[in-house]
């Protein structure tokens, strides 16, 4: 595929009015051709102006072309073949293997949200027939359906080029929900937006849709970032990045007219306690957990939003165990290259912040990587009574480090845990005699995390129908509300009932004969999509 380097509006390639950018190879610092041209606020306009005109035919597709269209968009990705994965490799620094995963990942949610349009449940049909007869007063005919909110602005994480990207969680979810897109391209990675672009867009047009169900732009965050935010044709946004960027694009979306939501994803810590009884087994068995430690901290490394950036370690010998076989451990690791020069910056300030903090301490260190945006991982430690005093200990340090804070008692976890702010998960590592210790914890997590896993680790978010990845603020701007699985797509849906609608007006998904044989709650009761209301 041809790389063009200008925005794909409504299905044209737009030479953008404003000034230019290039992605970078952040193992070399080496400029990617082609170069990309940013577009105006008023081409900007062009884009959302043609989402907003996609939207009545787009989210009153039937079922059955509405889900091929989402199995078109996988099928065109794949086909782009191993250019995707090198031009996304030279763009981020990522390792082919990584991203050839994080592509299957992409089409798999695309096939998966398929499905959930083709079984049709987020539809959300309920049907309270009218009783006529009922007294003292009668009961209307009142029916009810989640109908897309309108156009949705999505941008693309910096870590994840593919899954959480053009075609990532965000936009399959919104599009799968009946919502037009208009992404804006992380500028880190443009060649590998441009081309999945260019996939959607051929689905687009060979399923005879409006082609303003999908544009990708290319543009300044500050600027036409924001201005997307503001647009009102935009009536929802996902995001996935820094706090303060997505902080950012809340309080816009808060100032308009008219205030829409944004589903932001943002930091988390995503701590590990580590009880007695985990570590009361072998040296070999010590070792072992130091080491699944230490790669879901340095894996892609530390670029991951579920890294854990936390592990609580019991004090005295069992502990010091634990602590010496982790450093071990991570000095035996290299640095990785680093997604771009600036996040690479970042780290190296946060790990130096973290490192000079009062109370803490070096627990190992490893080696400074081939390039020069690879440092070396580094794993911190600390006290308990330091961490839930000092504000420094609890700031995310976006790369490979965390830090290990030691306990004495379930009182001081609890401590801990409420000193905590928002996180996307937190991991017991337990055996089954830790359970009358681990269980306070869990009433308490509950509060703060979005997911709780045992005896795992938080890195590898499973894609499926009962995945959470979302959590308290600021793990996530809405607390209600998920990223990853098929309870995604509820972001970008709304309720609307209809009250006494003759048969000739009610949607179809809300007519009696059922033309979309949807699963309806009848009166409180589920029934079957293959049978009817009664008249």
């Amino acid at each position: 595929m041809t790389l063009t380097g200008h925005s794909l509006i409504a299905g044209q390639p737009v030479v953008g009015g404003g000034k230019t950018a290039f992605g970078f190879n952040p193992a070399t610092n080496g400029q990617l051709d082609p170069a990309y041209s940013l577009i105006t606020g008023e081409q900007l306009t062009t884009a959302t102006s043609a989402a907003a005109a996609a939207y009545p035919s787009f989210s009153t597709l039937a079922p059955a072309a509405h889900a091929a269209f989402l199995d078109a968009i996988a099928d065109n990705i794949e086909a782009i073949g191993d250019e995707l994965i090198t031009r996304a490799g030279q763009e981020t620094g990522l390792p082919a293997a990584r991203l050839t995963g994080e592509r299957a990942r992409t089409t798999g949610q695309l096939r998966l949200f398929a499905n959930v349009v083709r079984q049709g449940d987020f539809r959300g049909v309920r049907i309270d027939p009218a009783l006529p007869e009922r007294t003292p007063m009668p009961r209307a005919d009142i029916r009810q359906r989640q109908i897309p909110l309108g156009p949705v602005a999505v941008f693309g994480a910096s870590n994840f080029p593919l899954a959480f990207s053009t075609a990532g969680g965000d936009t399959a979810s919104a599009l799968a929900a009946g919502c037009p897109v208009v992404f804006k391209a992380h500028n880190a990675h443009p060649g590998t937006s441009e081309l999945v672009g260019q996939a959607i867009a051929k689905a687009v047009k060979d399923h005879g849709l409006h082609p303003g169900v999908f544009s990708l732009i290319y543009g300044p965050g500050a600027s036409i970032g924001q201005a997307l935010v503001a647009d009102p044709a935009i009536k929802a946004v996902g995001f996935t990045g820094s706090q303060a960027a997505g902080i950012a694009l809340m309080r816009t979306a808060a100032a308009r007219p008219e205030p829409i939501p944004v589903y932001a994803e943002m930091s988390s810590l995503n701590p590990v306690f580590v009880f007695d009884g985990a570590l009361s087994g072998s040296a070999e068995q010590i070792d072992a957990l130091a080491q699944q430690y230490v790669t879901a901290v340095t894996g892609s490394s530390g670029q991951l939003c579920t890294s854990p950036g936390l592990l609580f370690a019991p004090a005295g010998e069992l502990g010091d165990k634990l602590a010496a076989a982790v450093g071990r451990a991570i000095s035996a690791c290299a640095g990785q290259t680093m997604l771009t020069e600036g996040i690479a910056g970042s780290w190296n300030a946060g790990a130096e912040a973290l490192g000079s903090a009062d109370g803490v301490t070096v627990v190992g260190q490893g080696t400074q990587g081939p390039t020069e945006n690879a440092p070396a991982p580094t794993i911190f430690g600390t006290q308990v009574r330091d961490f839930v005093t000092n504000h420094v200990l609890h700031q995310e340090i976006f790369g490979a480090a965390s830090l290990v804070i030691r306990y004495s008692s379930t009182a001081e976890l609890l401590e801990a845990i409420g000193r905590l702010e928002g996180q996307l998960t937190a991991s017991l590592q337990l055996t089954e005699a830790d359970y009358p210790t681990a269980a306070p914890l869990i009433p308490a997590l509950e509060q703060k995390v979005g997911r709780i896993i045992v005896n795992g680790w938080p890195t590898g978010v499973e894609v499926g129908h009962a995945m959470v990845h979302g959590g308290p603020f600021p793990a996530t701007s809405d607390t209600r509300t998920t990223s990853v699985g098929t309870l995604a797509i509820n972001r970008f849906l709304r309720p609307v009932a209809y009250q006494n609608l003759p048969q000739e007006l009610l949607p179809a998904a809300l007519q009696d004969t059922n033309p979309w044989q949807l699963n309806r709650r009848i009166d409180g009761s589920v029934v079957a999509a293959d049978a009817e209301v009664s008249a």
